[in-house]
């Protein structure tokens, strides 16, 4: 039966997934659709009104895109944890490696101090210094910042080389500015827009992704949302169904010299739940157990890294620092948090692919 009921799911998936090869990027694409539309919703938690990482309340997500038209295929992607300014009221953060060949900005700092203070960006490899310049002007410029002489940027990346003429490195300041003006509450657009308009996942067209879950009042009632842009490889499932093996689309399939495995995911996981960093980092780690069900293994050329925060108005930290006057929840409280990133990074994902139109 249960043999069955895989051949069955990866039957069903086939026509939606095939649209979206990179081999044929040119045809026609079918009308996209999230996981769950297709029937797919992993795990036992609810997602929340607008399954997506703005159903944490307060969080905020911008996006430009960037197309020419003809070489050019790329964008940028902001995640505001509040609509504040983010350097006056940092939120407590975490940043979790799964595999370190990336160009992530602005790790070391929140490692030490657990605490991020500016919006997060995301956009290709070779715009992560363009997009980190361009969001410090704007900081800068903000009110109440004339002083300021430091700030550390948080900007992410995957490389979307393949699809995008990424040499030019097409990102200008505008485009920064608008992912970050724009941003708002509500739906995200995912696909192939912002900074997954030209990014490719397990051979398919990849993008950007959103999903979230809200736990049950007897846990706390507290909701995660995860945002993900993907550019990475592996073997393809979807919800336990074998689908990359049995399209014949997974890494290895001809050599072991077969590069389609390498690339990177950018993971980023909000929580209203009243947590400080080190549990922010051990809920993080939980988002690549999500990746990992989709079929990656984080391969030697893969950067994949996850950013967590929590959005709790109650843990906002000012200039001076002083303690929230808050109680986090203990070691045991985590567990279902634990769960429900997992289930929300492993449907992001889904929808990252099912949601991604042709790029040429």
């Amino acid at each position: 039966m249960v043999a069955s009921r895989l051949a069955a799911l990866a039957a069903a998936l086939a026509a939606a997934l095939a649209a979206l090869a990179p081999a044929a990027l040119g045809a026609q694409a079918q009308t996209p659709m999230r996981a769950r539309q297709l029937g797919v919703a992993p795990g036992i938690f609810r997602p929340g009104a607008g399954n997506a990482i703005t159903d944490v309340a307060g969080v905020l997500v911008g996006q430009t895109t960037v197309d020419d038209g003809d070489s050019v295929h790329t964008g940028v992607t902001a995640i505001l944890p509040h609509a504040g300014n983010m350097f006056a009221a940092r939120v407590p953060a975490a940043i979790v490696v799964g595999n370190g060949f990336g160009k992530l900005l602005g790790v070391t700092q929140v490692g030490e101090l657990g605490e991020i203070e500016t919006p997060i960006l995301l956009t290709c490899t070779l715009c992560v210094w363009r997009a980190a310049d361009a969001m410090v002007a704007w900081l800068l410029a903000q009110p109440g910042m004339e002083n300021v002489r430091s700030i550390n940027p948080v900007v992410g990346e995957t490389n979307d080389g393949t699809l995008n003429a990424i040499r030019s490195r097409p990102i200008a300041p505008a485009d920064v500015v608008h992912a970050l003006e724009s941003a708002h509450g509500g739906p995200v657009a995912e696909g192939s827009v912002g900074a997954g308009r030209g990014t490719i996942a397990f051979g398919w067209k990849g993008g950007i992704g959103t999903s979230s879950r809200v736990l049950p009042k007897s846990l706390g009632g507290w909701t995660v949302g995860v945002l993900v842009q993907t550019n990475f490889g592996g073997i393809l499932q979807v919800d336990g169904a074998p689908v990359g093996r049995e399209l014949g689309q997974y890494s290895f399939r001809r050599d072991v010299a077969d590069r389609s495995a390498d690339g990177s995911c950018m993971i980023v996981v909000a929580t209203d739940a009243p947590i400080l960093d080190r549990n922010l980092a051990r809920l993080a780690r939980r988002a690549i157990v999500g990746m990992g069900r989709t079929g990656s293994f984080e391969s030697n050329g893969s950067g994949d890294y996850v950013i967590a925060f929590s959005a709790n108005p109650k843990l906002l930290r000012g200039a001076d620092q002083r303690r929230p006057d808050v109680e986090e929840l203990t070691k045991e409280e985590m567990s279902p948090l634990f769960e429900a990133v997992v289930e929300a990074t492993e449907e992001a994902i889904y929808d990252s692919m099912f949601m991604a139109t042709p790029v040429t």
